[in-house]
C-alpha cells in the first residue's frame, strides 16, 4: 500500500524530510510551498506551491487528492497555516503531525529583551536613534516604518518591495545557512548596535545569535507564537519515527504523549 503525504513546507527540515521519506516505496509525497519565496532551493519532490484558500481549501485538497498523512513542517512562526492544517486535519479526518523545531535558549554572556510582537520589536528599540540589523525576513520589516530614527540593516531571500519608508536603510540579499564568523564580520562592518530577530531556532540562523553575544549587542527576540497541540516531534529522525509508526497502522493519535 502507497501512503500519500503531504508535507506542508518552506523549512530546511521540511526538503530534508521530503527527501528522506521520497526513498521509500510505501509513500508519494508531495511537498506544498506557500510561494512567499521567488526562487525556492530545489525540492527533489513534487511541489506545489501557492496558498489553500485556509483550512476548508485545505481540507478539500486532502480529500480530492486522497491524502493520508498530513505534516505541518512550516516555519515556528507560520501560526496561521498551522493553524489551518490542524483544522483541515479535523474537519477531514486525516492524521497530522508536526515538526516543531526547538528555539533558541539564552545563554550566559547574551542580552536578549524579548517581546511578544514584531510591533513590540519596534518599541523596544527607543527613541534614540541605533544601528539596527533586522534579520526578520522581507514579510515583517514594515512595521519599522514607525521608527525612523534608525538606521537599518535589512536582510532577505528576497528584495524588500517596496522599499521602507525610512531615511536611512541597507539591504542585502542572502540565504542561509549563516556562520557566526561571517555573522560577526558584518555586524562589525555595519557597526550594528542592535539585532531583531525571531526565535527560529535550529543551526542555519543561529551565528548572528553567537556573534551578537560575542561583541555584547543587544538581541531583541521576538517570541514564538501559539501553536496548535498535535502529534509532533523536534528533529527530522524523530518525525521519520512517527512516519513509520503511521506506516505500520500504529499512529500517534491527538490523546497520545506528544513529543518536543
Amino acid at each position: 500500500m502507497t501512503h500519500r503525504i503531504l508535507i506542508l513546507g518552506g523549512t530546511t527540515e521540511a526538503r530534508q524530510l521530503a527527501g528522506k521519506l521520497a526513498t521509500r516505496a510505501d509513500c508519494a509525497i508531495t511537498l506544498s510551498l506557500a510561494g512567499r519565496t521567488e526562487s525556492p532551493v530545489a525540492q527533489g519532490v513534487p511541489v506545489r506551491s501557492g496558498g489553500f484558500g485556509g483550512a476548508d481549501g485545505l481540507a478539500v485538497y486532502l480529500r480530492e487528492t486522497g491524502t493520508d498523512l498530513l505534516i505541518d513542517a512550516t516555519h515556528p512562526y507560520a501560526a496561521r497555516i498551522s493553524a489551518n492544517a490542524a483544522q483541515a486535519a479535523r474537519l477531514t479526518g486525516v492524521p497530522i503531525l508536526a515538526l516543531r523545531r526547538p528555539g533558541w535558549e539564552l545563554v550566559e554572556g547574551e542580552r536578549w529583551t524579548e517581546v511578544d510582537t514584531v510591533g513590540d520589536a519596534v518599541q523596544a528599540l527607543g527613541p534614540a536613534p541605533r544601528r539596527v540589523f533586522l534579520a526578520l525576513g522581507r514579510q515583517e520589516v514594515a512595521a519599522f516604518e514607525a521608527a525612523p530614527q534608525h538606521h537599518y540593516l535589512i536582510r532577505s531571500v528576497d528584495p524588500v518591495e517596496p522599499k521602507l519608508s525610512v531615511p536611512d536603510a541597507d539591504y542585502l540579499l542572502a540565504r542561509g545557512p549563516f556562520h557566526e564568523s561571517d555573522e560577526r564580520a558584518l555586524l562589525e562592518r555595519h557597526s550594528i548596535d542592535v539585532v531583531v530577530s525571531k526565535n527560529s531556532g535550529g543551526a542555519a540562523t543561529y551565528g548572528k545569535i553567537a556573534a551578537a553575544r560575542a561583541l555584547g549587542i543587544e538581541v531583541v527576540v521576538v517570541r514564538r507564537p501559539a501553536l496548535p497541540n498535535v502529534p509532533s516531534a523536534g528533529t527530522i529522525d524523530e518525525l521519520t519515527a512517527m512516519v513509520d509508526h503511521f506506516v505500520a497502522g500504529h499512529f500517534l493519535g491527538p490523546d497520545t504523549e506528544r513529543g518536543v
